[in-house]
């Protein structure tokens, strides 16, 4: 894997993480029974975005590892997942050279 692979995947994990933490632990406006004129009752008023996105950073990291070690060592390769063999046919060498 690319140093640009690597850094797609770290970016898409972290943004799919991103959006599974941002609603955890939020308060309304209307969980505070403040609710501005003219906005919804379920605007956030307390939101911990900077908290959040340093928690995203340390699951991300960590599943980054994972899933990237996963695709470094071949430990799950495309032709696994080709179920309908409609793949190109794996080249073997047999290491003879000619």
């Amino acid at each position: 894997m690319g140093i640009t692979s690597a850094l797609v995947l770290f970016a898409v994990i972290w943004a799919m993480t991103f959006l599974v933490v941002l609603p955890i632990r939020v308060q309304t406006q209307g969980d505070l029974g403040e609710v501005v004129p003219g906005t919804h009752a379920g605007a956030p008023e307390v939101h911990n975005l900077r908290k959040k996105a340093w928690i995203t950073t340390a699951i991300s990291l960590i599943l980054w590892a994972i899933i990237a070690s996963i695709i470094v060592f071949e430990v799950i390769t495309v032709r696994d997942l080709d179920w309908f063999n409609r793949g190109a046919p794996s080249v073997e060498s047999s290491g003879t050279g000619g």
